[in-house]
């Protein structure tokens, strides 16, 4: 797993766009599993600090009971239809993967002013990165993976 900060260093133009695109957008798509195994979706919010990804949850949220079981997860950053006819003006959107990791460290969640006491605070290691847009008439996705690096991969 890697920190924001590492995913940064190895992968710096893809991790410049993922933060644009996750400072653009508040709010985001979190997708956990079920005790079931099951997948649950659920809207979250990110925070960049530190060299950190951060996302948190409400007391006794059923994603927070989720990531505390099973703490892989997928957040998905959309983004606003293009203006006009021309898709190669659609920003892309962003996914990312890895393990959401629980801090219970009392100076950590004092630092963040969580609305709660109760409140859930996660920090989050990727494995993996992709921006998807699309550029003329092909679908392009650059992909960063741990321990692999950036690929870019277009179809037709």
């Amino acid at each position: 797993m890697a920190s924001w900060q590492e995913f940064e260093r190895q992968a710096p133009e893809l991790a410049r766009t993922a933060r644009r695109l996750i400072g653009a957008y508040r709010h985001k798509v979190l997708a956990t599993l079920r005790q079931d195994g099951s997948p649950r979706v659920s809207g979250t919010e990110t925070t960049l600090r530190d060299g950190e990804l951060w996302t948190g949850s409400m007391p006794r949220a059923v994603k927070a009971a989720d990531l505390r079981r099973d703490p892989r997860m997928a957040i998905h950053v959309t983004s606003r239809e293009p203006e006009g006819d021309d898709p190669s003006a659609w920003e892309g959107d962003l996914k990312l993967a890895g393990r959401a990791v629980e801090v219970l460290d009392e100076a950590v969640l004092a630092s963040f002013q969580l609305p709660s006491g109760d409140s859930h605070l996660f920090r989050v290691d990727l494995v993996e990165v992709v921006w998807t847009r699309v550029e003329g008439d092909e679908i392009v996705m650059d992909a960063w993976r741990e321990g692999v690096g950036v690929r870019q991969i277009r179809r037709k």
